[in-house]
């Protein structure tokens, strides 16, 4: 039986041959130069895969500021206002308890149930926020059928650009990566 081809607007258009060219370098600072070069010729989809932290590579990649600090704001506002109105509901409100001659709702004792739920829901905004921001979980990636990949958590630095971005040309692409100094230069298949 044919594999069907997918068609746009009425023409038959190949599946595409090549998801990304991957390469690796010995030293993080090949790797953070060849980031540099990249973003400077105007690169914009392409990824570091190290074994630990480059410190200042996300500049070299030309990276904007992450929205996560944003995101955990959010769940601590939300987590704190959530708590001072429920406690300001419950305890002042729906069912007010005269004990002593004291207030129904008092923000001194609401303390530990504001700063618990604040906390919580920070860390639910820290935990989800970072999962839908990477696009997690994600299960494959064609980057890593690189036959070396398995050393990006040894000792390796791969760099990768995908062939998404607008730029790409698998044989400038290839080109330019071996003269930034990549070892085993070689395109991925989707």
């Amino acid at each position: 039986m044919a594999e069907a081809k997918p068609k746009v607007r009425g023409k038959v258009v190949a599946a595409p041959t090549c998801a990304a060219v991957v390469g690796w370098f010995e030293t993080p600072s090949a790797l953070y130069h060849a980031c540099e070069s990249l973003r400077d010729k105007g690169y914009k989809d392409f990824d570091a895969h190290t074994p630990f932290p480059v410190h200042g590579l996300e500049k070299a990649m030309g990276l904007k500021p992450s929205r996560l600090p944003w995101i955990v704001l959010g769940g601590a506002i939300t987590g704190f206002l959530t708590a001072l109105s429920m406690q300001w509901w419950m305890g002042g409100v729906d069912y007010p308890l005269n004990i002593s001659g004291k207030p129904g709702f008092s923000i001194q004792a609401s303390i530990p149930i504001l700063f618990e739920l604040t906390v919580l829901l920070s860390a639910f905004g820290t935990f989800f926020g970072l999962w839908g921001l990477c696009g997690l979980p994600k299960l494959f990636d064609p980057v890593m059928q690189h036959p070396s990949f398995h050393k990006a958590s040894d000792d390796r630095f791969f760099l990768s650009i995908e062939a998404k971005d607008p730029k790409f040309d698998s044989k400038t692409v290839t080109e330019l990566l071996q003269k930034l100094g990549a070892h085993e230069v070689e395109e991925v298949a989707p």
